[in-house]
């Protein structure tokens, strides 16, 4: 027996599927808070040593943190090359609008300190607010449009024609998912900036916080009313096998109202996603308001995942659907690359992302206690 052939490839399809929304959900959680804290900038540091307090407390994790966008990235090429080659073509200016302010962010953070004066610094600040908040509010606009469906099709010879637009991507729904995901960071920079720091910064921290985590709930719930309310979801009509060749085109699939929250009609435990998502934003709110340091960021990373898992399994087989042609939908089942390759691909994900977790731990380890004003005024070991 050839080893790959140990495991099917209809469990290996599933394993990725899952992989991706682990990597998705470590990267929200991680980097999440850095987005969150240059949100905050501006505003939760008043004065020039604040925002020092600021920038440090995220200053010796943010590199490490962004490693899970590069990994997934990485795993969407090896295992769901047709959904990396629509999406990076199709969403190219918005990817784009991401990656400038991932590039402004390192140089921001290095060069802000580098000068006397305020007028420089307050220019490195604003930009440091823009790297955190064109991200967020951009993830949550992809998110919203591939609930929608993307405007794509695909030849029989799997040539990708994506027929939209940049600002047809800002549609209102799109939008809403957009001031979710603003909402959800700023959440959990606020948590971590109350966890990390001291005196104001982590008092105002602790106030926009819990108004963030106020708005995570009320908009969370409203974009699942409308989802529900006015956004036709996707169906497969027709036989799908699960280890069959990935071609999406010998599949039916139709538009319905209602289709994104069949999985939970049928399997009702699904439900928890959303649960958490809900309960983690309310019990975020209630640790910041009690002080509780530890169980507000914790509560913030489980309502940062039950969001981001509720996307998951709301469109599951789906990965990616097709408004221009419901065919030619990206599903778990018909759009991965070889049963080889996922098995490789996994005994590498499976050696390279525990020593991931194992230096990434160990940094945080090394790095933990609070930034105070103190330390920053006498430049004792603080680099910005």
């Amino acid at each position: 027996m050839i080893l790959h052939e140990l495991i099917t490839y209809e469990t290996l399809r599933l394993v990725w599927w899952l992989l991706i929304g682990v990597l998705l959900v470590g990267f929200a959680v991680t980097d999440g808070f850095d987005l969150g804290a240059n949100m905050l900038l501006p505003f939760a540091g008043r004065t020039d040593l604040e925002r020092r307090v600021i920038i440090n407390s995220v200053g010796p994790v943010w590199e490490g943190n962004q490693v899970w966008l590069i990994v997934g990235g990485a795993a969407l090429f090896a295992a769901w090359p047709q959904l990396y080659a629509v999406s990076f073509s199709g969403f190219y200016l918005a990817m784009f609008a991401v990656l400038v302010p991932l590039i402004l962010r390192p140089v921001a953070i290095k060069f802000r300190s580098k000068h006397e004066d305020a007028a420089w610094r307050a220019r490195w600040d604003w930009t440091l607010f823009v790297t955190g908040l064109v991200p967020a509010l951009i993830f949550g606009v992809a998110v919203g449009n591939v609930l929608q469906g993307v405007p794509f099709r695909l030849a029989p010879d799997m040539r990708i024609f994506y027929e939209g637009s940049f600002f047809g991507l800002l549609n209102p729904f799109a939008l809403l998912c957009g001031l979710v995901s603003l909402a959800m960071l700023a959440m959990h920079g606020s948590a971590w900036l109350q966890l990390k720091a001291a005196g104001p910064v982590a008092e105002r921290a602790r106030s926009y916080g819990s108004v963030a985590a106020l708005l995570t709930l009320v908009l969370y719930a409203l974009a699942g009313l409308v989802l529900w309310s006015w956004i036709d979801g996707y169906r497969v009509t027709s036989a799908l096998p699960t280890g069959g060749p990935s071609n999406p085109l010998l599949k039916t699939v139709a538009h319905q109202p209602g289709a994104w929250f069949a999985n939970y009609a049928a399997r009702p435990w699904l439900w928890l996603a959303p649960g958490l998502g809900l309960a983690g934003a309310l019990l975020a709110f209630v640790g910041m308001r009690m002080r509780r340091e530890g169980m507000a960021l914790l509560a913030s990373a489980l309502a940062i995942a039950g969001i981001i898992l509720s996307v998951g399994a709301s469109m599951f087989p789906f990965i990616l659907p097709s408004s221009l042609d419901p065919r030619a939908s990206l599903t778990v089942w018909d759009s991965s690359s070889s049963h080889l390759t996922l098995f490789i691909m996994l005994v590498v994900s499976a050696i390279f992302i525990p020593i991931i977790v194992a230096y990434t731990s160990w940094v945080y380890k090394v790095m933990w206690g609070k930034v105070d004003a103190d330390a920053i005024r006498d430049e004792r070991g603080h680099a910005y």
